[in-house]
C-alpha cells in the first residue's frame, strides 16, 4: 500500500505540473519555484507533514518535498539556536542533497563533453 500511496501522490503532483505547463502561460521554471514555495508554506503551517506520513517518498522526492525539507530545517534550527536558525536551518537540512547534486553534476561534466546545438 505504501508504494501505491507514493505513486498516487507523486503522480498527482506531476499531473498538476503538467497541466500548468500545458494550460497556462507559466514557464516550467516558475512552476518549479511555485512548487518549492508551496512546500515551504505548507511545511511551515504543518499541513505537509500528514501528506509525508501518508505518501512517503511520493511527497518528499518532488520539489514540494524540498520546500518541506527547508521549512522543517528552519523550524528545528530556530528552536535550537533562536533567530539565527532562520538563516542557517534550511541550508543545513538540505546540505546532503545539495552536495550530492553538485558532486554528480561535476562528475558528469568531467566524463562527458558538452556539444553545441
Amino acid at each position: 500500500m505504501e508504494y501505491l500511496n507514493a505513486f498516487l501522490c507523486g503522480g498527482g503532483l506531476c499531473l498538476i505540473g503538467q497541466v500548468l505547463i500545458d494550460r497556462t502561460s507559466l514557464t516550467p521554471a516558475r512552476i518549479l519555484v511555485c512548487y518549492v514555495v508551496a512546500g515551504v508554506v505548507l511545511g511551515g503551517l504543518g499541513l505537509y507533514e500528514p501528506l509525508v506520513r501518508w505518501a512517503g517518498a511520493g511527497a518528499t522526492v518532488p520539489l514540494t518535498g524540498f520546500g518541506y525539507l527547508l521549512s522543517t530545517g528552519v523550524k528545528q534550527a530556530v528552536a535550537e539556536h533562536g533567530l539565527l536558525g532562520a538563516l542557517t536551518g534550511g541550508i543545513t537540512a538540505a546540505a546532503g542533497g545539495i552536495t550530492t547534486a553538485i558532486f554528480f553534476g561535476y562528475l558528469v561534466a568531467l566524463l562527458f563533453k558538452a556539444k553545441p546545438k
